[in-house]
């Protein structure tokens, strides 16, 4: 698929303190990354001959959440409707963890009910994820 039938968005909960929601952010982009590879751009130079490595190559829009709608949108995002979508969520749960061993073991004795989440990131089909947040706002 090209990238004009494709979206990239964050959801952040925007109650949250500036430093929890850049950390949201940056750690939903390094896991969105991961899974979408071929989404990253090769590296560039620049007119001073100083390398840069590649990005994403298409937006990443940032939108403005709260507990609440972070948690009805991952519970749509269930439904089988947008099981084809790349979702990746922060929580609570994880980010109160410091050793990734910790983080399994907690989730392991958590529902999903209990958790709280601080972000979302989603990427795919355009209309699907515009279905979900298209009548968000900006988080500003």
């Amino acid at each position: 698929m090209n990238d004009s039938t494709m979206k990239c968005v964050m959801i952040i909960d925007s109650e949250l303190p500036i430093g929890i929601v850049a950390n949201t952010s940056a750690i939903l982009g390094i896991t969105l990354g991961k899974h979408i590879p071929e989404k990253v751009g090769s590296n560039v130079t620049d007119a001073s001959g100083q390398a840069h490595l590649g990005i994403i190559t298409l937006p990443v829009t940032m939108l403005r959440g709260n507990k609440e709608i972070l948690r009805n949108l991952r519970e749509r995002l269930h439904t089988p409707e947008f099981t084809d979508l790349v979702v990746v969520d922060f929580s609570d749960i994880a980010q109160s963890c410091n050793i990734y061993a910790e983080y399994i073991a907690k989730a392991a004795i958590t529902t999903e009910e209990d958790y709280m989440y601080l972000g979302l990131a989603l990427y795919g089909n355009r209309k699907k994820v515009n279905k979900l947040t298209g009548s968000m706002p900006l988080l500003r």
